[in-house]
């Protein structure tokens, strides 16, 4: 447990932010966002929450030179130009705070680990390390990990067992590309496949349940947040205890050249491996497809 920055205070950077807080995963916060009053309002409320709290967390507001010696730094900057189903229009908003931003990051002296949120999250996530120039290990998106969450939701209801029971990934790009490789899907220890008769129509309606989990929930609140708050609290705490876990982050694919969706080994120094899976042929496809997509909007920026 030591020092988190996070860097975008809107309803994801706060909610990440009250998550460590409430699960004792930092002692110090430093909280930056361009709207001062709405950080400071941040910091307040966390510390009134704390009060009935059996411990208490240090927090900054609109610190960079306090980064030099966080473990950590979360980059969750949103832009407010969301169109629906379309995580791509908070590209170019997002783009120019990441420039913004890393850069005083990397002037405060930083060498933790960078995870970042904002979408599009696999560009954002490349972005962040070349313009950082830190190790390809040393920054993490969180990529299709909460897609994996509620895929493990969605077959969970249908099939009516506990999601916990379900194992599997949503892989590719954490947007409108993803994939769910069938093949590898388990329940209850046991391939879904050779165990359930699912028809494609059955499997195509649970990948669309899946992949449109997010803008349902964004249709209805206006946004989400409660759900990525619990996937970046899991990986920071499997850096911290150096749990070597697997989760299906945004992690650099040499092959490709990007960041992409993938199962990897966290730990202490991030990234410490991609998974092997074996995959058929046309899952095999669709990741490259993904991966296409993800390349051409890059290509963008």
């Amino acid at each position: 447990m030591g020092k988190i920055g996070i860097i975008g205070m809107g309803h994801v950077g706060s909610d990440v932010a009250y998550t460590l807080c409430r699960e004792k995963l930092t002692n110090h916060l430093v909280l930056i966002d361009p709207l001062k009053e709405k950080v400071l309002a941040e910091k307040l409320e966390l510390e009134d929450s704390m009060v009935g709290w059996d411990y208490s967390i240090k927090i900054e507001t609109q610190n960079y030179a306090s980064l030099q010696d966080a473990e950590i730094v979360v980059i969750s900057v949103g832009s407010q130009n969301v169109d629906n189903e379309n995580r791509n229009s908070e590209l170019i908003d997002n783009v120019q705070a990441v420039r913004e931003s890393i850069p005083q990051v990397i002037a405060s002296g930083f060498k933790g680990i960078f995870v970042v949120i904002s979408n599009p999250c696999d560009v954002i996530t490349k972005l962040v390390q070349e313009v950082s120039g830190f190790p390809y290990e040393r920054v993490i998106g969180t990529g299709t990990l909460l897609d994996t969450y509620r895929l493990k939701r969605v077959v969970g209801q249908y099939l009516e067992v506990s999601p916990q029971d379900v194992s599997g990934y949503v892989l590719g790009e954490h947007g409108e590309n993803q994939f769910v490789p069938w093949s590898i899907v388990s329940v209850r220890e046991k391939a879904m496949l050779q165990e359930i008769q699912l028809s494609s129509d059955v499997l195509y309606e649970l990948k669309e349940e899946t992949r449109l989990g997010g803008w349902r929930i964004h249709a209805g609140k206006g946004w989400t947040s409660y759900g990525i708050a619990s996937a970046c609290s899991r990986l920071i705490q499997a850096i911290q205890k150096n749990e070597n876990r697997v989760y299906p982050t945004s992690s650099y694919d040499e092959v490709e050249g990007l960041y992409i969706g993938w199962p990897t080994v966290i730990g202490h120094e991030g990234v410490i491996s991609r998974l092997p899976l074996n995959l058929l042929k046309e899952e095999k496809e669709a990741y490259q497809a993904s991966a296409k997509e993800i390349r051409s909007v890059y290509d963008r920026i």
